[in-house]
């Protein structure tokens, strides 16, 4: 008799974020692709990091002598300290907060869902999304048996995502008992930057309905209108009387550090049950990678001038390359909507104006994987995009929106994004005109 996989692994496919490079990857073919289906970032750490990086094996190093211990679950202090610097940089008191360090942000997402939301048959709380919603949390609480419910934002024709009335918002966590709402204020995938009010409205219903409020932070800092960083540690009790005790936000040095490959993040919150379960219940994880937490401690030593200037050249170089793309995808493909630049690092592309009604995005994304090619620039080239119907989570018989967008990620060289909007066209014309 054969051995059975489980019905999770069974039911498993690819991420929609890394489908387009599965695919890809089976090519024979000799062709380039473009790749901005991934936010996989392609700039530089930090100075202090990269300097820390050169010194790994050398003398005075922890690792001089080629030992590379675990650390505590908790972490390394200096690591602890790096993550609390840099929130307090942006303006904020970490004096009350409580931090792990994790693999990557990842990790404190698996652990904040099995924190803070009951499984089936055992006082059931869902997670609460925002849809169009990073699918990583959906697919962490499937594996762990929790249920998701989503609130659907829709993108206007001004490339605008709006949420719901508050009032509708609170019917969605009425009808399902919701155990914590996830935001990400630099929003992936949608590239929206909610407003310190908006989030203050969000927390008053997690307030009101008993909901742990997790604030996904990993893009803070990469906002591009405003004058300054949102956060769920910018609440107050003035603000939202009741919200002590009750945020969670979720770290990374994947982003505005450009440190995606070491796979560090952390698990910061003002409620100490909660770090102390959540520490107890990563200790069958062990640590988080040693080498990686050494490097980026060197922040911590960073001042908090220092960090800011850091945090603009950040702003700079992404948001010269979204107004680009967003003015130059316009221009290209009339009457195509692509989201508002004004946070992280994503846009997202509708084509539901400009295409016909059989238009698939995942089949589309498939197709530009498998067989597209086009030349420009001199080059032959293809496009990896990340289709967004798998950011959204509907009722069966409502249609998807993300059936005709796609997820642009501006993790190319500059050089290389210029050439998305031209090439993105071209294979749309492929696509269509296929026999």
């Amino acid at each position: 008799m054969d051995p059975q996989l489980s019905a999770h692994f069974a039911s498993r496919k690819p991420s929609v974020i890394r489908a387009a490079q599965f695919e890809f990857a089976k090519r024979k073919d000799p062709i380039e692709a473009i790749n901005v289906a991934i936010g996989d970032v392609s700039l530089p750490m930090h100075p202090a990091m990269i300097e820390r990086l050169r010194k790994v094996g050398h003398p005075g190093s922890p690792f001089a002598d080629g030992v590379v211990r675990y650390t505590t679950t908790l972490g390394l202090k200096e690591t602890i300290q790096a993550f609390l610097n840099i929130i307090a940089a942006s303006g904020f008191d970490t004096s009350f907060l409580h931090a792990q360090i994790t693999d990557g942000g990842s990790q404190a997402m698996e652990l904040v869902v099995v924190g803070c939301c009951g499984a089936a048959g055992s006082g059931e709380r869902p997670l609460l999304m925002i849809d169009a919603a990073y699918p990583n949390y959906k697919s962490f609480a499937e594996r762990l048996g929790r249920r998701t419910v989503s609130i659907t934002r829709r993108l206007g024709d001004d490339g605008q995502f709006t949420l719901p009335d508050l009032a509708e918002i609170e019917q969605v966590i009425a009808a399902n008992r919701p155990g914590a709402m996830v935001v990400i204020p630099y929003d992936n995938p949608t590239g929206q930057l909610y407003s310190q009010a908006q989030l203050a409205d969000l927390a008053r219903l997690c307030v009101k309905y008993g909901l742990w409020l997790i604030s996904d932070e990993a893009y803070r800092e990469l906002y591009y209108k405003g004058d300054r960083a949102v956060s769920v540690w910018g609440i107050s009790e003035a603000d939202v009387p009741g919200i002590t005790g009750r945020r969670i936000s979720i770290e990374t040095t994947s982003k505005v550090w450009n440190g995606c490959g070491l796979r560090v993040g952390a698990l910061i919150t003002d409620n100490a049950e909660f770090h102390s379960r959540a520490t107890y219940e990563n200790t069958a994880s062990l640590c988080t990678n040693h080498i990686g937490q050494w490097i980026f401690g060197s922040i911590a030593q960073e001042s908090h001038d220092a960090l800011r200037t850091w945090f603009a050249r950040q702003r700079d170089y992404y948001r010269a390359m979204l107004n680009d793309f967003t003015e130059s995808t316009r221009r290209r493909l009339p009457g195509v909507v692509v989201s508002s630049p004004d946070a992280s690092i994503y846009s997202v592309v509708d084509v539901r104006d400009i295409t016909g009604p059989e238009f698939d995005a995942l089949q589309f994304v498939y197709y530009c994987a498998r067989e597209g090619r086009c030349e420009v620039g001199g080059r032959s080239l293809t496009l990896l995009t990340a289709p967004m119907g798998g950011f959204y989570s509907l009722p069966a018989g409502v249609p998807n929106p993300g059936r005709t967008q796609m997820r642009v990620a501006y993790v190319e060289s500059p050089q290389n994004m210029r050439l998305v909007p031209p090439l993105l066209a071209a294979l749309l014309a492929q696509y269509a005109g296929r026999s």
